[in-house]
């Protein structure tokens, strides 16, 4: 199997990690039902709307993306848990979720960077090879040399060389 085929397929398995991690924390957001829950409705919304943008990113493959949503989810739910929105246990459940999620982005931004480091080094190693090849046949075409012109006649011929010279 080729690097490129188990990247790819490494890449999509992590993926779906991660698209099932951020379901999970939308599970343990969305379970805001009584007021016993230890999540009030108006932080649970909030909240969902930050695992949306998480989830939304891991589906679209930018796990750097889905981090800095995971960022401002935890800043959310500590908000939340500071102005008693969201209970001590509920943050804990959250936090454990979000756990999961971010090491799952994690991963999935190693295996994109890795794979965006590798075609970038493919890509020099290529414009290199491509610059000493156009090199190498500019030196191949390089112009001739100059050849020397042939001695002048000075429109005498061959009149006064050699032994056949007309004495008159």
């Amino acid at each position: 199997m080729s690097s490129a085929q188990n990247n790819g397929r490494r890449l999509a398995t992590v993926r779906g990690l991660a698209a099932a991690a951020a379901l999970l924390l939308t599970g343990s957001i969305a379970a805001c039902g009584p007021a016993n829950t230890g999540l009030q409705h108006d932080a649970a919304r909030q909240l969902q709307q930050r695992v949306l943008g998480v989830s939304q990113a891991a589906a679209g493959n930018d796990p750097a993306s889905g981090l800095a949503a995971l960022d401002g989810l935890e800043a959310d739910l500590a908000a939340a848990v500071g102005t008693g929105q969201v209970s001590e246990d509920r943050r804990r459940s959250i936090m454990t979720a979000a756990a999961a999620v971010r090491a799952d982005l994690a991963a999935a931004k190693a295996v994109a960077d890795a794979a965006a480091a590798k075609a970038a080094a493919e890509a020099a190693a290529a414009q290199e090879q491509a610059a000493a090849e156009a090199a190498a046949a500019e030196a191949a075409h390089v112009a001739p040399a100059p050849v020397a012109p042939a001695p002048a006649d000075n429109g005498k011929g061959n009149e006064g060389k050699g032994k056949d010279k007309d004495d008159d």
